[in-house]
């Protein structure tokens, strides 16, 4: 029987999903930056990210987070890499062949400044 989720992951997990509907079209932010906002490591955004749902999926605009070179994911599946692009491209972002958005200043969204959060506390 698997490990049950903490109720610190449940409420991490929240957060970003919560965040990262907040991203605006035509704007995109990174893990660290939602991470940093957080006060969690950008690895647990990535690992939120990768697990989503497929209504959480259809729903949440998790094509705006990106690496935090301003690129997509060099280890995104290739099939969700292209559709990624593709969905920047239709939010007006360039995107080199390396997969770097280009005038990346113009797009970057800024989550907000660090919060001194303790996810462990009820």
């Amino acid at each position: 029987m698997p490990k049950p989720k903490s109720k610190a992951f449940a409420r991490i997990r929240a957060e970003v999903i919560r965040l990262v509907g907040l991203i605006p079209p035509g704007k995109f932010t990174t893990y660290g930056s939602i991470a940093i906002h957080m006060n969690v490591m950008a690895r647990h955004v990535a690992f939120v990210m990768s697990r989503l749902t497929e209504e959480e999926s259809a729903e949440l605009p998790w094509h705006r987070v990106v690496s935090a070179d301003a690129r997509i994911s060099p280890r995104m599946d290739a099939t969700l890499a292209k559709l990624q692009r593709k969905r920047l491209r239709s939010e007006g972002m360039k995107i080199n062949a390396a997969g770097y958005i280009q005038d990346a200043d113009d797009h970057f969204y800024v989550v907000g400044v660090r919060r001194n959060i303790r996810w462990s506390k009820e």
